[in-house]
């Protein structure tokens, strides 16, 4: 009856923070190697959205991976952009904060060390960028906001985004940093969604 077409909607919010609590017990309390904890991710990130598109019928989880050539320019363009930021940023303020910490975690916690980092690096570009967009701004966004109100939807992506890296970001710097960063990733999750709303897919 209605109580459960209900019931299948309202699931989604507790599916998204379950997979979230669980990839922070992994990142930050059972911390396996960097391979064992992507395949973790992969399995909980796209598990997830497709099994709860067999309990509702309503949720089309394909739909947001389906690309378009509307906004691609403009999503080349803003990539290089960002990416831009991101290095002068880093350039701007690496005398600021100690990365020697970031790095140490990086290499205790996950494995990740000069030998492996230009593979890790290629691949948190690419695939494990794709697991967190399709995850975050196609499950946790485009598809809560086909059932709840769209700024719920806007505001409930950005906050999972953003306090989800919490857990991995566990010993690189210090609260203040972690607190500016958790900022940082919630403004970005909203631009995000907002891009991805344009296009009700994913890729830009």
């Amino acid at each position: 009856g209605r109580v459960n077409i209900v019931s299948k909607k309202m699931c989604i919010i507790p599916l998204v923070i379950m997979a979230c609590v669980l990839m922070g017990i992994v990142d930050a309390v059972i911390q396996p190697g960097y391979a064992v904890k992507s395949a973790i991710k992969m399995l909980l990130f796209l598990l997830i959205p497709f099994l709860y598109g067999l309990i509702n019928k309503e949720c089309n989880i394909k739909a947001v991976l389906k690309p378009s050539r509307k906004g691609f320019l403009m999503a080349v363009v803003l990539g290089i952009l960002v990416y831009g930021v991101v290095l002068g940023a880093y350039f701007l303020f690496r005398n600021v904060f100690d990365f020697s910490a970031l790095v140490g975690s990086l290499d205790k916690t996950t494995g990740v060390n000069k030998s492996n980092f230009l593979w890790v690096a290629i691949y948190i570009s690419f695939v494990n960028s794709f697991l967190e967009e399709f995850f975050f701004r196609g499950y946790a966004f485009l598809i809560v906001k086909k059932f709840f109100k769209k700024h719920f939807a806007y505001i409930f992506s950005s906050i999972a985004f953003a306090l989800y890296h919490i857990a991995m970001m566990i010993g690189w710097f210090g609260l203040p940093v972690i607190l500016i960063s958790v900022l940082g990733l919630f403004a970005g999750g909203m631009i995000f969604n907002k891009f991805d709303e344009k296009n009700e897919n994913i890729y830009l």
